[in-house]
């Protein structure tokens, strides 16, 4: 189906922003029956869907502020993402030193615990001592190590989950669409959102899609599409706080984990995580007010990258890391409620939806309780859509799919992690492989099958859709892949179809915007 036939027809609901919230009430809405459309005007999972820490999480740091509904809905939402996407989203343990004079202290941490126990009907032992704790967590600094505490999370590749969302959408009849900019709302008399005026981006041509109901899950961009529907309301305009978090990407075996570190930072007590994520080690977070404009790319800031350095020099000394043990960095906006408060990390973490002249914007909340906030989002929906009437009962967020064949030369373990991330296709996706294309690509462990796979199938406009988001090979190997793109090559540009030229340029152009984004920010003079 072309792109512009996808669009033909009157629709039920417009969805404006492909990330795991956009993502999310598609696959709700179109199991239910309604005729809805997702546009994004980027890449899918373009935004902070592919720049978060890629943690779900219950959030345990929020129950010191007070948070429990909101602890309690993310640790039930982790336990059913665990069961239903096995190998996409995975346990991960983390360990949390309990040293002389550091907050939160042993006390403290383990009736939080306790808490968090409770909300997924779990029980264990969280406390080791010093010895068993130096055993678990080795190379982390021993100068008033009285012990420590341990506890079990969850981790995924974030893009992934974004894109095994949208197919289980699109099993069910969703239209998704990336490189579709929405240029303004269409109006009726009543001056209420009736559609949308859409720019392809890979055409230029321009559409009018009309809707019963639209919806903007733009995140931290909300406020931009919020404003015109609000001009005249009070200056109710304004109600995000843009909050970036940054990370650095260490090879595995320079700072090698078991499992998790979480830690304070010594220079201002926020919370500071290292732990192993697809053959890399993944090192954040940082919480600060993005300034710039949302329409770049975000990157990380020198200041930003020497705090959280200085956090794992003082949480592993003897490793002596350096900025050249850095592989690549990374950074996401985060779209938070503004309330006010002087310190970001205070800032709550839950969602907010706001119904206001025919446009139904939902923005914050966190990437863990994406099902709930579909379901919150079609709640409110309901009464402009008579359908959906007794029908908003939580489902499983995945479909099972069947086991896949046994094939001797796919590397341990893949079969369950490539069933997680591509559910029914993973068969399909194996079958398609070339030889040698089952093998892991160094350094990561991804099998270069799922390349030819993504350029074939999986919407591929740009190169660094490919690099950055249908794979994360261009965060987990040193210049964003640069050594193995000739093979890339070979793979990928027959599928795409590109001219040489195309490709060229396309490769040009991901370079350009992998150094200027995800490389090491220069020291400054």
């Amino acid at each position: 189906m072309s792109r512009q036939s996808a669009l033909a027809g009157a629709w039920d609901v417009v969805v404006i922003g492909g990330g795991i919230t956009g993502a999310g009430i598609l696959l709700e809405a179109s199991r239910r029956g309604l005729k809805i459309l997702l546009v994004e005007q980027r890449d899918f999972a373009w935004g902070t869907s592919s720049r978060s820490s890629k943690l779900v999480h219950g959030g345990l740091r929020y129950l010191k502020e007070g948070q429990f509904g909101l602890t309690r809905e993310s640790v039930h939402e982790r336990e059913h993402l665990l069961q239903q996407g096995a190998g996409l989203v995975e346990p991960q343990s983390f360990a949390f030193g309990d040293y002389a004079g550091r907050k939160p202290g042993k006390r403290a941490f383990l009736v939080g615990l306790a808490i968090y126990d409770r909300m997924a009907g779990q029980s264990g032992r969280h406390y080791f001592d010093r010895a068993e704790f130096a055993a678990l967590a080795p190379n982390v600094a021993t100068d008033g190590l009285q012990g420590g505490m341990v506890y079990t999370d969850a981790k995924t590749d974030d893009a992934r989950l974004v894109l095994r969302v949208l197919q289980e959408a699109r099993q069910h009849g969703g239209v998704a669409l990336n490189y579709m900019a929405v240029e303004s709302l269409v109006r009726n008399d009543d001056g209420e959102a009736a559609g949308v005026w859409l720019r392809d981006g890979q055409s230029g041509e321009q559409h009018e899609v009309r809707a019963r109901l639209v919806i903007s899950a733009t995140g931290a961009w909300a406020d931009r599409l919020r404003q015109p529907s609000v001009a005249g309301d009070g200056g109710a305009g304004h109600r995000l706080r843009p909050l970036r978090g940054s990370h650095l990407v260490l090879p595995a075996w320079r700072l090698p984990l078991a499992q998790a570190i979480s830690l304070m930072h010594p220079a201002d007590g926020r919370p500071v995580f290292a732990y192993p994520w697809e053959g890399v080690t993944l090192v954040g977070t940082t919480d600060v007010d993005h300034k710039q404009d949302l329409s770049m790319e975000a990157a990380i800031t020198r200041e930003e990258c020497d705090y959280l350095m200085a956090a794992l020099h003082a949480q592993f000394p003897q490793l002596e890391l350096t900025d050249e043990d850095i592989i690549a960095t990374y950074a996401g906006v985060r779209p938070v409620i503004d309330s006010g408060k002087a310190d970001p990390s205070k800032e709550t973490r839950d969602h907010a939806l706001w119904l206001e002249n025919g446009l139904l914007t939902v923005t914050g909340g966190k990437l863990t309780t994406f099902r709930v906030i579909a379901l919150d989002v079609l709640k409110l929906a309901a009464a402009r859509l008579p359908q959906l009437q007794g029908k908003l009962a939580p489902q499983p967020v995945f479909a099972p799919s069947p086991l896949l064949r046994y094939m001797p030369d796919l590397p341990p373990g893949q079969a369950q992690r490539l069933q997680g991330r591509y559910g029914a296709s993973a068969q399909a996706l194996l079958d398609a492989a070339q030889p040698g294309e089952l093998a892991c690509i160094p350094g990561t462990e991804t099998i270069w099958a799922q390349l030819r796979w993504a350029a074939r199938h999986e919407d591929v406009c740009k190169l660094e859709d490919l690099m950055l988001r249908r794979s994360r090979i261009g965060i987990q190997l040193r210049g964003g892949g640069v050594d193995i793109l000739p093979r890339i090559r070979t793979i990928c540009q027959p599928e795409l179809g590109w001219s040489d030229q195309r490709w060229e340029s396309e490769q040009a152009d991901y370079l350009t915007l992998w150094s200027r984004h995800y490389n090491l920010p220069k020291l400054k003079p």
